[in-house]
Formats: C-alpha cells, sequence, structure tokens
C-alpha cells in the first residue's frame, strides 16, 4: 500500500518517461514523476464520461500533506458535479496579463514562488516588482487576455517603455510623489520580469509557451564610475561640514560606513544592533540580498559604529524619527547633502563600486575582493570565516584604513599601490604600520 509522504516522494526514481504514482489512502490523489526529476501533484477523477486531471503543484512549493489537503477539496467538490479541470481551462482561456499578475503577486507574498537561491522573494524585491507592474505592465497590456500574446507584442511593450509611453508623475501620498519616466534599461527589465511571470503561468497551466523567450533586450550600460583619491577627500570634506548640521549628523555616518564597508545602501539602512560583531570586527547581516551574510569590517568601521550601538539589540543602528523603523528619508537626505557639489551625480552604489577598486588596487585578489563585498560567487565568506577569518578582517581592515585615509585628508604616493605586487605589500606595511598584518600573509592563508 503506497501512502503518499516526503519519503516516497524523494525516493521516487528517474525514468526515461513521466509516470504516475496513486495513493491507496486517497483514492484519485497521485504524484507525476517527469523524466527532468521534477515531480507534481495532482487528481484524478471522472466527468462528462471522460478521464480528467488537475495539478495541483510542483513538489518543493507543495509538500505531500498541503497538496494532499487540496486533493481533498477538488475531489469533494467533484463528488459534488464540479470539473475543476475544464473550470481551469475556461479561466486560462479568459485570463487577463492583469489577472495573472495578480494571481503571481499572491502567490509570491505566500513564499510560493522561488527567488534568487531557491529563496522567497525578499520584500524588496516583491515592492520592485509590484511597481514595474502597475507602472507599466499593467496600463501597456493589462486588457490582453494572457493566451493571446505574442513574441512581438512584448517587443512593442520593451520599445514603448524605452520611448516613456508609460511615464508620469503623480502624488502618492501627502508628501510623497511617483515619478516614472522609463527607459531602455526600465524595459528591459520589465520584459525579464514578464519572462518570469510567463514562466509561472506555463507552471500552473495557463499557457504552454513563454512569448518573452528570446526577446533581444539591450543590456544595461555598466556602472564603472569610482571615486578618485581627490573626490574621496572632497567626499570627507562634505561630510565633516555637514556632520555639525543636526539634520545631516546620522546621514553623515551612514555615507562613512557605506564608504569603508562597501556595503549595500539598504545594508547600512537596515542595520541593526545585533548584527554588528564588535569583538570579531564583522557584520553578521540577517538578510542580505545575498540572504544571510557574515561580512569582515576593519578598525575605522568599529570605531564609527561602537559608539551609535543601541542598548537593545534588536534596534536600528541608524534609526528614524519615527520609533523602531530605521532612517527612511536617507535616499533624499543624500541627495540633499551632494546637490551643488563636485559629487552631484554619484550614488551609494559608487561608494561600494570604489571601495572594491581600492581593494584590487591595493592588491588584494579577486576572491578576496568578493568576501568583502558579500558577494556569493564562490561563497568564500561561508567558507573562509571560520577557518581564517583574522585573514579577512585584515583586507577589511586595510581597505577601509586607506579609505578613512583618504577621506581625512590624507595624500597617499599613487606608487604605493601602482608597483609590482611585492612592492605594493612592502609599501602597505609602512602604511598602516607594524601592528597590521601584511597583505602578502593575508593572501597566502586565503590560498591555502
Amino acid at each position: 500500500m503506497v501512502n503518499l509522504t516526503k519519503r516516497v516522494v524523494d525516493a521516487a526514481e528517474v525514468r526515461p518517461v513521466e509516470y504516475f504514482i496513486w495513493d491507496d489512502a486517497l483514492p484519485g490523489f497521485g504524484l507525476r514523476v517527469f523524466p527532468s526529476g521534477k515531480c507534481s501533484y495532482l487528481v484524478q477523477y471522472r466527468a462528462g464520461g471522460r478521464t480528467r486531471r488537475y495539478a495541483i503543484g510542483l513538489h518543493g512549493i507543495w509538500t505531500p500533506e498541503t497538496a494532499r489537503r487540496e486533493a481533498r477539496i477538488l475531489l469533494g467538490r467533484v463528488a459534488q458535479g464540479d470539473n475543476p479541470a475544464e473550470e481551469k481551462r475556461l479561466d486560462a482561456k479568459s485570463m487577463t496579463i492583469q489577472e495573472l499578475c495578480e494571481r503571481y503577486l499572491a502567490d509570491c507574498e505566500r513564499g510560493l514562488i522561488p527567488g534568487k537561491k531557491g529563496r522567497p522573494k525578499r520584500p524588496s524585491t516583491l515592492a520592485i516588482d509590484r511597481s514595474r507592474i502597475n507602472r507599466h505592465i499593467i496600463p501597456l497590456l493589462g486588457n490582453r487576455r494572457v493566451k493571446d500574446l505574442t513574441s512581438s507584442d512584448i517587443t512593442r511593450f520593451l520599445r514603448d517603455v524605452a520611448e516613456g509611453k508609460t511615464k508620469i508623475d503623480v502624488k502618492t501620498r501627502r508628501r510623497g510623489r511617483a515619478i516614472v519616466r522609463g527607459g531602455i534599461g526600465t524595459g528591459a527589465r520589465g520584459v525579464g520580469l514578464l519572462g518570469g511571470i510567463f514562466t509561472y503561468a506555463i507552471r500552473e497551466g495557463v499557457i504552454e509557451k513563454n512569448p518573452a523567450h528570446g526577446i533581444r533586450k539591450v543590456a544595461d550600460a555598466v556602472r564603472d564610475r569610482r571615486l578618485s583619491d581627490r573626490e574621496y577627500r572632497v567626499l570627507g570634506e562634505i561630510l565633516t561640514e555637514a556632520s555639525t548640521n543636526a539634520q545631516f549628523e546620522t546621514a553623515t555616518k551612514m555615507i562613512r560606513a557605506i564608504a569603508l564597508t562597501g556595503s549595500r545602501r539598504g545594508e547600512i539602512i537596515n542595520l541593526m544592533g545585533l548584527e554588528v560583531d564588535v569583538e570579531r570586527s564583522c557584520f553578521r547581516l540577517q538578510d542580505s540580498k545575498e540572504g544571510a551574510s557574515i561580512r569582515p569590517i576593519g578598525l575605522p568601521t568599529i570605531e564609527l559604529l561602537d559608539p551609535l550601538l543601541p542598548e537593545n539589540e534588536a534596534a536600528f543602528v541608524f534609526p528614524g524619527t519615527e520609533e523602531g523603523k530605521p532612517l527612511a528619508g536617507f535616499p533624499k537626505l543624500w541627495k540633499k547633502l551632494l546637490a551643488g557639489t563636485p559629487l552631484a551625480d554619484i550614488t551609494p552604489h559608487v561608494l561600494r563600486h570604489s571601495f572594491a577598486s581600492v581593494a584590487n588596487d591595493l592588491g588584494f585578489a579577486e576572491a578576496t575582493v568578493a568576501a568583502l563585498l558579500g558577494h556569493s560567487r564562490g561563497t568564500v565568506t561561508s567558507r573562509y570565516i571560520h577557518t581564517i577569518d583574522t585573514a579577512l578582517v585584515m583586507a577589511a581592515d586595510a581597505v577601509s584604513s586607506y579609505i578613512n585615509g583618504l577621506l581625512n585628508g590624507r595624500v597617499f604616493a599613487r606608487s604605493s599601490y601602482s608597483l609590482d605586487r611585492p612592492s605594493r605589500r612592502a609599501a602597505l606595511d609602512r602604511l598602516f604600520g607594524e601592528q597590521r598584518q601584511s597583505t602578502a600573509t593575508i593572501e597566502q592563508r586565503l590560498a591555502a
């Protein structure tokens, strides 16, 4: 007697052709095993003299227990004369893009649609998806039926967004505005989201082919803007002057934190006391873009953040005016602080890119730089942090000390990191003193 449990599903063998495993405890409830190895729960029943099958969903998104509960409901409806498979077919034929997007967002909110690395989409990512859907996809395609959409429609959507047909400037709340400009990059990202939505529609049995597949998109411009040594010193002067203004006091510290760590803007805005490990000199971020992330940080960062750490570890390091909330107005303060200065064009991401560039200038290998930034590539941090964390901390210390020196107006000879690697290592020892571990020792330990 077969009872569909997780153990049975996980043990299902992969065959050259698809096959079914039927549950003996609930007749009509079964598992469809595809040659690719994927498994889908379904119910099978007879209606109108024909055998019908209704797909519940993929294993992994559905568990045997939740699928069994859904199967009981469906089979109960069948016993009352309903035909779920036919209703789904008719719904799919008449479903509009707007209805599909609403269903997609609802399943995202329930965590049923995996995002990066198979994890549920983060709230910030979901908010961006919802904005693209409401500002671009629904205005241009919302009333179209999903099954009627073709690749040429998607190409037209890309062109219309790029030409600014969805641009709008509206008041969203008492002090809020939504300024939508469109553009080539916005259109390309909109097509990428549509591709994901149509993949979801295929999995749900709404359509059989993805009309966004193969659409040629213009690649986003490579963001290679970085700060020069002189610009770092200019930024330091701006921050020093603005720090005496109560309006900018917290924002200037946040900008310094981004510059000294290469962190993403959101990681610093939402930084909590419990995520700053002063003793081990690292961030222990609970929910970054790459998920949970451990980032080594240097002594200048510790000296900046230590006095700011809240007594309640669950509180934000950079609190806003509203209790229990971070400084949500940081993006506006950033623009206001740098407006009219030689650095009016830079963004927080420029500081992140500059941090990586300085690390590279100082002779650190790509894998080391990736670990300092928290990149998922190679999972360097996760491999090293418990075994040779001191090496990564020293690397972070070297980079942040150099940047901190520039922000404080110090002038370093360009030759100190434009020489060959042995010379750069010797120059680092001179710059940061004998108490700091040399770059050579750091990289030897990283390579071990």
